[in-house]
């Protein structure tokens, strides 16, 4: 376990319209950097429909919300339109950002085991430390536990 707070690894990945980020875009804002499996699953839709419906909030307090998968820029493209989001999805799929944040893990189900994506979330300040984070996230009741978090670090 990493002591918090910790320097934040950089944040690079192509977003839907298949453009890179440019490193500095967010810096001097709070970054709320999640991390999920798959695009337009059950758990993943609510994940991203929650961060939307919270969006403003997040807003007004200088935060940006980034989601991060190893899908592809057309599945996020076409997850974005399906679901209205107004959030920056990063495609990661050479793998580079999960396992700078150590979210490429080995995973199980029905006994079968697998390398994949561990849902997490990470917060960052504008001074780019990790200040919070959250791993093996359970979606119901997250985007508030986040949201409750980042507006207690800004007092």
């Amino acid at each position: 376990m990493t002591l918090l707070p910790y320097k934040a690894p950089i944040i690079s990945g192509i977003d839907s319209a298949e453009q890179s980020l440019k490193p500095g875009t967010f810096d001097g804002q709070w970054i709320v950097l999640y991390f999920y499996p798959k695009d337009m699953t059950s758990g993943c839709t609510v994940e991203a429909q929650d961060f939307q419906k919270n969006l403003e909030k997040f807003k007004t307090h200088n935060c940006v919300v980034i989601g991060v998968s190893k899908d592809s820029c057309a599945s996020h493209g076409k997850f974005e339109t399906k679901e209205g989001l107004a959030f920056l999805l990063l495609s990661d799929q050479k793998g580079d950002l999960c396992e700078r944040y150590n979210v490429w893990t080995e995973k199980s189900m029905y006994g079968r085991k697998f390398m994949g994506i561990e849902r997490s979330t990470f917060l960052i300040d504008p001074k780019g430390s990790v200040v919070h984070e959250w791993r093996k996230v359970k979606v119901p009741g997250h985007v508030e536990e986040v949201l409750a978090t980042l507006q207690e670090l800004k007092k």
